[in-house]
């Protein structure tokens, strides 16, 4: 046996303890890694920050995401990279271009999916329409209701990837533009109720796509402590059933490892974010053995 792969078992069979499986018993079993990657709220940064930044000296950049990406697909087949949205606003690149040098950089790394944030209309709905022959992935955004916009037909509201016969349901939510995004640049897109939306994809990737993971990109916001009644990713995992992960972005919320929260089954649900600007990639690696069962794991990458 390899010796990576030796790690790899023994960490899987770590992983496994927590669903009572007693190493004794996973030597027989076949078990499946599933590797999720994920950023959130870049917001154009596309260079490192400058060693003279007082706060983020020498730290993120495109290139260097798109190094640690490489490596860790050579390392891991089995791999999905995905964003929590704001991927507009923040550096000369997006005023001068507009967005596209993003989206292009986003198709070479070979994201697989993106939600949509309040920021990515900042040059209006038409703004972003124009820039979306340039990303080669996934818009997904199961409560914003674009039917009577330009960019009715170019988001889904979920996509399901089978990685080696495992199912990963992916769908997205996003946060209610009113009073957050001016009228005029977001025209006659609809919030829908991002609960009973979420309740609904699950339905649908659970029961009728049957779906062995089910993930949330989320641009609601991790945590709003001063404001009890908002919406956000832990009341979302809470007030719902069958999300595995949410991938949340928003509030630039930094977290070493996924939060856990239990859902309305009392069942875990991991909620993540990685804080902003490319600083960190998220990693979490689901394991499941033959019977479908599973277990997780979960970091902040700093780049």
């Amino acid at each position: 046996m390899k010796r990576r792969d030796f790690i790899e078992k023994t960490a899987a069979s770590t992983a496994m303890l927590g669903l009572g499986l007693s190493l004794s018993s996973f030597k027989t079993v076949e078990v499946t890694k599933i590797t999720i990657l994920h950023t959130n709220d870049v917001h154009s940064h596309i260079d490192p920050f400058p060693a003279d930044d007082p706060r983020n000296a020498n730290m993120g950049g495109v290139a260097r995401r798109a190094s640690l990406i490489e490596k860790i697909r050579k390392e891991d087949t089995n791999v999905l990279l995905l964003d929590a949205g704001d991927i507009f606003q923040g550096t000369p690149y997006f005023n001068y271009y507009g967005g596209e040098l993003e989206f292009k950089l986003m198709s070479m790394m070979q994201y697989d999916a993106s939600t949509i944030g309040n920021h990515d209309f900042d040059n209006g709905i038409e703004g972003l329409y124009a820039q979306m022959p340039h990303a080669k992935f996934e818009f997904l955004s199961a409560n914003y209701d674009f039917k009577n916009t330009m960019m009715d037909g170019l988001v889904k509201p979920y996509k399901v990837f089978n990685k080696n016969g495992i199912k990963v349901g992916v769908f997205g939510i996003g946060i209610e533009l009113d009073g957050l995004v001016d009228k005029k640049m977001y025209k006659e897109t609809v919030y829908n109720n991002p609960v009973e939306t979420a309740q609904e994809m699950v339905r649908i990737l659970k029961k009728e796509q049957k779906c062995d993971l089910v993930v949330c990109l989320s641009h609601l916001g991790y945590n709003y402590k001063n404001e009890p009644n908002k919406i956000c990713d832990l009341k979302l995992a809470a007030l719902t059933e069958d999300i595995d992960l949410i991938i949340g972005g928003h509030t630039h919320t930094f977290l070493d490892k996924p939060t856990i929260v239990k859902n309305i089954s009392g069942n875990d649900v991991l909620v993540n974010q990685v804080g902003c600007y490319g600083i960190n990639l998220g990693r979490i690696d689901f394991y499941f053995d033959s019977n479908k069962r599973k277990a997780s794991e979960g970091k902040s990458i700093v780049v």
